[in-house]
Formats: C-alpha cells, structure tokens, sequence
C-alpha cells in the first residue's frame, strides 16, 4: 500500500468545506420540502397566501359594494323597460276640435334609451346608495380640483383602479367611476361643483378594460 506522506493539515480545509456544503444541502432538503402523501412539496403555501390577499383599501371597498349589494333587489328586473303587452285602452277617446286632423295612428311611448334601458332595478338601487355619499363629499369640497376630487374618492373608500378620466373642466372636475361588480355594466358619471355636484349613472362595457358605453353627463 501506498502511503501519502504530508501534513495532514494541506487536506483538511478542503474536507471541511465539503462537510459544511453537505449539511447545508441536508438542511435546506429538509425545511420548506417536506414531502407527504403522493410526493407533493408542502410549506410554501403560507407566503402565497399572504401574497394573494387584497390590500386593506381594497378590501375596504369590496366589503362597500357588497353591503350596497345586500341592500337592494336581484338584478334582472328593469321595470323603468316597457314589457311590450300594451295596456287595453279603458279611457275615452278625446275629442277633435273643429277643423283638426284627428291623428292616423295611434301614439305609442317613447321606449327608454341608454341607461335608463340598459342598467336593471339593481343598478339604479346599488348607483343611488353611491351617489348619495360621493355628492354629499363633493358638496363640502372646496375648489374642486382633480387632485383634491381623487383624494376625496380615495378617502370613501374608491381606489385609484375605479376612478377614470378625472380632468378639470373650467372650475369643475369630472370623473368616472367604474362601479362594475359580477359582470355588472354600472359605472358613475360626476362633476364636482361644490354645492351643484351631481353624479349621475353609466353604462360601461361589461368586460375588459373599463370604457363607457352610454352616458347622460351632469
């Protein structure tokens, strides 16, 4: 046998080293990888979790909506939509005044359009209990500027991802509101005029990013 003579120093450094890589092989093997039942790792789902919980403003706002939700009627129901069964006539017929042409048709209603034909009895419900907080705030506010309208929206609890196409007009500032919930097409449209701030009801397209499709602006 052949005997390798030396300081036996030259090789313990590197004979250290190797240990200390495998115990930190070891351990990282054995934290967070934790194998069960068929092979799945487990200990990571913890920091997913946390990753995908919703920010307090953002949860502030859904538990918002979904109060403003409970509070009003199924959605479905548009009864502001004529249902197309007109009426038996039971009143008399007026009378024509001499030398007028009695009309040759009779005359129907004008049928609902935009909003009033587009959103449901639940739309108009859930806009109205936002519409009375938002102008109650906007009334207070003095010198309405964009800056000054979005910290206001903030502070009701609306983030920034809902508030669009917020710009000054004169003296005023107008806003948009992406009020869209369950595939919902609600959305609001505001002016922030101190004591003549309106927010009124929109339409917005049901899916993909938010754009206003029907309007009657304040």
């Amino acid at each position: 046998m052949t005997h390798i003579r030396g300081p036996i120093s030259v090789f313990t450094p590197g004979r250290r080293v190797l240990a200390a890589a495998a115990l930190t092989a070891l351990a990282l093997t054995g934290c967070g990888t934790e194998q069960s039942g068929g092979g799945r790792q487990s200990g990571t789902a913890g920091s997913s979790t946390v990753s995908q919980q919703p920010s307090p403003e953002r949860a502030a706002a859904q538990a918002l909506f979904d109060r403003f939700e409970k509070a009003c009627p199924d959605p479905g129901v548009n009864s502001r939509r004529p249902t197309g069964a007109s009426k038996p006539d039971t009143e008399e017929p007026e009378t024509v005044a001499p030398g007028e042409t009695p009309p040759a048709d009779p005359i129907e209603p004008a049928y609902p359009t935009g909003p009033e034909a587009e959103l449901d009895d639940r739309d108009w419900c859930v806009s109205a209990h936002h519409e009375q907080r938002i102008i109650a705030e906007l009334q207070m506010l003095a010198d309405p500027t964009p800056a000054k309208v979005r910290a206001a929206l903030n502070g009701l609890g609306y983030t920034d991802e809902r508030i669009h196409h917020i710009e000054q007009d004169g003296k005023k500032t107008r806003f948009h509101l992406d009020l869209r919930e369950d595939g919902g097409r609600l959305c609001a449209s505001g002016l922030a005029a101190g004591a003549v701030s309106d927010v009124v009801p929109c339409v917005a397209a049901a899916e993909g990013p938010f754009k206003v499709t029907s309007e009657v602006r304040p």
